[in-house]
């Protein structure tokens, strides 16, 4: 099982990112997905999930309205595309299954 993201990086408040994430080893489209992040001296927080399908979504309060989760299982790659994003967002972001395994993650830093 491996999952790898892409896409983080240094972007203004108010700016936009999509992250990606490319899963491989395992049967991707049959699992459901889920983003997390962690900050520095902060817990993980789980900030979006989706279905193994797509069809279902759901979001932490933090993020709702700002963020988007999707997939495209015939590419195994989930996606969080982030909008207006804010200093608080800073943070690794990390792609996992709901099964627990994650990847590496990518670094987002909103800062002006």
């Amino acid at each position: 099982v491996q999952l790898v993201e892409s896409g983080g990086g240094l972007v203004q408040p108010g700016g936009s990112l999509r992250l990606s994430c490319a899963a491989s080893g395992f049967a991707f489209s049959t699992y459901g997905m889920k983003w997390g992040r962690q900050a520095p001296g902060k817990g993980l927080e789980w900030v979006s999930s989706i279905s193994s399908s797509g069809s279902t979504t759901s979001y932490a309060t933090s993020v709702k309205g700002r963020f988007t989760i999707s997939r495209d299982n015939a590419k195994d790659t989930l996606y969080l595309q982030m909008s207006s994003l804010k200093t608080e967002d800073t943070a690794v972001y990390y792609c996992a299954t709901t099964q627990g395994t994650r990847g590496q993650g990518t670094q987002v830093t909103v800062s002006s």
